[in-house]
């Protein structure tokens, strides 16, 4: 197997998607955030004292979907149809589970937006109970589904 962002020299560079035909593509990407019981109890009583964590943190989700090419440098940037970004506030962590569905119509994939999304998420949920819980866990960050372009279909 080779990489495909590495040229023959070993040099990195974007690939190039031009001769790709143009697809429906979608993925969906998952992570969490494990907290202090106390905290898990901030959030699901609305009283961190930042605000709605849950709904900022969908929002910078769907915000760092769309910057993704900005922020991971061989990433193209792409025309996002579609972020959808759930929050769920999960007593068995306890914390928060994180899933990130990305839409395009494009020659490449959009794992890196999801992936992004989620992992945006779940670095605003730190942020704004960090004062509380210094010893918050992001972790379980992975592609779930990825469907369309030439590969074809993977779901995890």
């Amino acid at each position: 197997m080779s990489l495909t962002h590495f040229d023959q020299k070993g040099d990195a560079h974007m690939v190039d998607v031009s001769d790709k035909a143009v697809t429906s593509r979608i993925a969906t990407a998952t992570g969490h955030v494990t907290m202090a019981q106390e905290t898990f109890d901030l959030i699901s009583d609305g009283r961190a004292k930042k605000g709605d964590v849950l709904g900022v943190a969908r929002l910078a989700g769907i915000m760092g979907a769309k910057k993704t090419p900005d922020l991971i440098p061989l990433c193209h940037p792409l025309p996002v149809t579609k972020v959808a970004v759930e929050l769920t506030l999960d007593p068995d962590l306890p914390g928060v589970q994180i899933e990130a569905t990305v839409k395009t119509t494009g020659q490449t994939g959009v794992e890196m937006e999801a992936l992004t999304a989620v992992s945006t998420a779940a670095l605003t949920v730190y942020d704004m109970c960090k004062a509380t819980d210094k010893e918050m866990e992001i972790g379980g960050i992975r592609v779930t589904l990825k469907d369309g372009g030439k590969s074809g279909r993977y779901e995890a």
